[in-house]
């Protein structure tokens, strides 16, 4: 009996450093997008082709959790070479400035079968709170590098001006572009695999990430 008592004893520590696990968002399998209104009348989709960050999560006790995220914002992308360089200039996003756009969690909640995460987003050198509306996370599965991977949906919803966004040219009293702006993520998320297994999915390119230029 005391044998057993010790054993368990010896083992809580590394039962309480299991329940939270750190996963990283794996860039080539992430995807961040943005809709906004043009003249009012439709609306004009994007992404940006660059998003890294980490998740710590503690299915335990989910107020444990954290979130950060980094979205490169000179990847941004409308398949319209003329417009995105336009949002990368001084007119919006200023990426010579503000190459980046940052989330780092200060809150998680249960909400439903999701979560709500509130947190300070920083774009264009204002920071603000915002709260992600979270989907429920994939179960997870083993990847074939020895990895465990799992998938999670957020969204959101911002106004530009709040971040110093002010572009406000009008057509018949109309906006060229609406200020609301609703943003979509869709994530994958691994927790790299140990040992040799580690080493071969390092050799392996499908699970490195690539220059956002790369198709």
């Amino acid at each position: 009996m005391k044998r057993s008592l010790a054993a368990l004893a010896a083992l809580a520590p590394a039962l309480a450093l299991a329940q939270a696990t750190t996963w990283k968002i794996d860039p080539m399998h992430t995807q961040s997008s943005f809709t906004v209104r043009h003249l009012g009348i439709t609306n004009v989709r994007g992404e940006f082709k660059n998003t890294t960050g980490s998740v710590k999560l503690d299915v335990k006790d989910l107020s444990k959790s954290s979130l950060e995220a980094v979205i490169d914002a000179t990847t941004i992308n409308t398949r319209e070479d003329k417009r995105d360089a336009d949002l990368r200039s001084a007119n919006f996003l200023d990426v010579e400035k503000y190459p980046t756009i940052t989330f780092k969690s200060t809150k998680v909640e249960k909400s439903g079968d999701g979560y709500k995460v509130t947190g300070d987003l920083t774009m264009h050198g204002v920071t603000k709170p915002v709260v992600l509306e979270v989907g429920a996370l994939s179960p997870e599965l083993k990847d074939p590098w020895g990895g465990i991977r799992r998938g999670v949906s957020a969204r959101t919803t911002v106004n530009r001006r709040d971040f110093g966004l002010q572009y406000s040219k009008m057509v018949e009293a109309t906006p060229i572009v609406g200020n609301e702006v609703k943003i979509e993520i869709e994530a994958e998320l691994v927790r790299p695999a140990d040992g040799a297994a580690q080493k071969q999915a390092e050799g392996n390119p499908a699970t490195k990430a690539q220059p956002a230029t790369a198709k």
